[in-house]
């Protein structure tokens, strides 16, 4: 029996990513992606790019842009819809998913003469209520891995052909991409791959669904070389063509024509990987200990149905620094709806997924993500409020402790009371850069392979390549030793109470004496007109608890934050109050503190000022305080894992106030922010 083949490309990159990187995508992967498929118009295909990047495209590349339109209106692609700057659209309020699904089929109209009805769910992250909306869009039917479908209890023989949903009444298709095409296509050879295809044969009607990243196809390590120098791709295609036994189809041909296999009800679920990188790093190692317990045979007959990670939104829990941008964009949202203003593109980048969330890939971890992120949350920001300005209240971090936002021409600044009474969000509006974009060093799950003894060489299947999931990643002592894990968030105005041996290296290393409960405890929050007051009743703990009192008091201008402190213990003995900042900057090279070049680490003996030149920004971050202090620094690091292995990013500069009391501390200080 004939099968039909179903070939689906999803290409996007971080929106306003480098634009070597963009540049690279369309030299490795995209270009020459392209030009085989134009040499073969009878091979049909569906292809989903993101507005954003068929922008950057045609920009960039518009003889590229005009293979695309020709191969569009020569009926060999379908085009596929989503968001238009590839937003998760279940973590984005409803009348924005329409929008901007609307927005992109808008775009796709305009440019390629066709009304897209399917599809591309971004990183398969699915929930069914999307459906009314993604329908409210034109959208009848989505693609998702078929592991969505086995998690619902569906065998994997059962899942050639597409399914119905509903929510609501509202009905939706269902089509599962074939986990056993997206590891063959492109990284078995040909035959097969071809084999793999025809296995789809149960039925007349049966077909091969697959639909996956473009990227693997020369931008991944060392597809290129295979896919296009080796001519994988062009054989490929040329033995589709060839095969009697496998006919191209456009999903929507095929959903136009064909019966459904029956309805599905799915559950909230992505792919395993990322159920996987959403757990916390132990209990994604101990999933993991599971799997390999039940044994590969096992789990692919029996465990794929069962053994699941967490859902895409364990994200939020997992880094409140990506919790932090993400209800920032639900506030904005909500005022975009209900105050107007004209910043609707602005808010629809910030929604954009990438910054959001870590796996195999950077994300998160990648400061420039969390920069753009930030630019288009601040630009927002500024077309919201204009020359106005206040102090704000809010709860929309859903923790029950309330952040205040000061809000005045040249800064908006946020402080947490959850936190420790903490700096959290530090925006040059002029810039449009949050100086306060730091990341926490955490454990992540991927760790452990640097003390993993050695593996032996994987074996290949003969002329094939690794996926990317597969891949083999370089361990160095370089790495090994950037494995540090702050037990607090990198925030501002972070109290500790230490004691005589704290210094650069154990401050570096996070395994200082901590004496206090203030670093990562919630305090008592009050409000006036212009400033905002922390206090928490805690303790100093060295051998027994001691009463300690710590309040700070917060005073806004048009371009500093006036405090004052007051510490009061009645523990015995002498200790050392930390006042902690983590900021956060574009370029390290072009940074000077107190007068001398930035280094790996610092320590400045007697001063009453902290200065912070930032050339890149003209900017002069500046801490003056009324007694005097000494100084430690370090580069805050994190090692993450990305496509290529691993990376050392530099995430912020961590820097330590130090002050020697008894009894009490009283300071008085501004943080103050000047052009240079």
């Amino acid at each position: 029996m004939k099968t039909t083949l179903l070939f689906g490309i999803h290409m996007h990159q971080p929106v306003d990513n480098f634009e070597w990187v963009i540049e690279l995508a369309i030299k490795t992967c995209y270009e020459p992606f392209f030009d085989v498929m134009s040499r073969y118009p009878s091979f049909r295909f569906s292809v989903h790019c993101s507005g954003w990047l068929m922008q950057k495209i045609e920009e960039l590349r518009p003889s590229l842009y005009e293979q695309i339109t020709t191969l569009a209106k020569n009926g060999s692609i379908e085009f596929f819809s989503a968001g238009y700057y590839e937003p998760i659209l279940s973590v984005i309020p409803s009348k924005d998913r329409v929008s901007q699904v609307e927005r992109l089929n808008a775009s796709i109209e305009e440019r390629f003469s066709q009304t897209p009805h399917g599809l591309w769910l971004t990183e398969r992250v699915w929930e069914s209520s999307l459906i009314p909306d993604i329908a409210k869009a034109g959208i009848r039917y989505t693609v998702m891995d078929d592991y969505h479908f086995q998690c619902a209890g569906f065998d994997e023989d059962v899942l050639d052909g597409y399914y119905m949903s509903e929510e609501g009444g509202v009905e939706m298709g269902l089509f599962p991409i074939s986990k056993k095409l997206r590891y063959s296509i492109p990284f078995l050879n040909v035959e097969t791959a071809i084999n793999a295809i025809k296995s789809f044969n149960r039925e007349n009607n049966s077909v091969a669904i697959i639909f996956d990243d473009a990227e693997k196809f020369g931008m991944w390590p060392g597809t290129y070389e295979w896919v296009y120098e080796k001519k994988w791709l062009e054989r490929f295609v040329e033995a589709i063509l060839a095969d009697e036994m496998i006919t191209t189809s456009h999903y929507g041909e095929y959903f136009a024509s064909n019966t459904p296999r029956g309805i599905a009800y799915l559950p909230n679920v992505s792919y395993y990987e990322m159920g996987e990188w959403s757990l916390r790093a132990d209990d994604a190692l101990a999933l993991a200990a599971l799997k390999d317990e039940m044994g590969f045979e096992r789990y692919e007959k029996e465990g794929v149905k069962f053994l699941k990670g967490g859902i895409w939104k364990n994200f939020f829990v997992k880094y409140p620094e990506s919790n932090r941008l993400h209800k920032r964009m639900l506030e904005l949202s909500l005022a975009y709806h209900e105050e107007g203003g004209d910043f609707q593109t602005q808010l629809y980048k910030l929604q954009t997924n990438d910054s959001l969330w870590h796996g195999v890939f950077g994300g998160l971890y990648l400061p420039n993500l969390r920069d753009n992120s930030y630019r288009y949350l601040i630009e927002c920001e500024n077309i919201r409020y204009g020359k106005k300005k206040g102090l704000f209240c809010d709860f929309n971090e859903l923790d029950g402790f309330t952040k205040y936002k000061f809000v005045v021409p040249k800064l908006i600044v946020r402080f947490d009371s959850a936190h420790g009474g903490q700096l959290v969000e530090l925006d040059d509006r002029e810039n449009c850069f949050n100086y306060q974009n730091t990341l926490t060093r955490r454990k992540e799950a991927y760790h452990k392979k640097l003390f993993d003894a050695p593996k032996e060489p994987s074996t290949q299947n003969e002329d094939g390549i690794n996926t990317i999931h597969h891949s083999s990643v370089e361990i160095s002592d370089v790495f090994r030793d950037a494995l540090i894990y702050d037990w607090y968030l990198k925030n501002s105005f972070i109290d500790h109470i230490s004691d005589e041996h704290f210094n650069e290296q154990n401050f570096r290393h996070c395994n200082f004496n901590e004496l206090g409960d203030f670093a990562n405890q919630p305090y008592e929050s009050s409000q006036t007109k212009n400033s905002v007051t922390f206090k928490r009743d805690g303790g100093i703990y060295k051998d027994d608890k001691s009463a300690t009192t710590l309040e700070k008091k917060f005073t806004f201008n048009s371009d500093k934050i006036d405090f004052s402190l007051h510490l009061k213990t009645q523990a015995k003995g002498e200790y050392t109050y930390i006042m902690e900042h983590n900021f956060h900057f574009s370029e390290y090279e072009q940074l000077c503190i107190n007068g001398e070049a930035l280094q790996e680490s610092l320590t400045i003996e007697s001063t009453n000022t902290l200065e912070i030149l930032d050339l890149y920004l003209k900017r002069k971050i500046t801490i003056e305080v009324d007694k005097p202090f000494k100084i430690h620094y370090f580069k805050l690091q994190t090692l993450s894992q990305s496509e290529q292995g691993f990376d050392l990013s530099i995430q912020g500069v961590s820097i330590a106030l130090v002050f020697d009391f008894e009894t009490t501390v009283e300071l008085n200080g501004a943080l103050e922010i000047a052009h240079v």
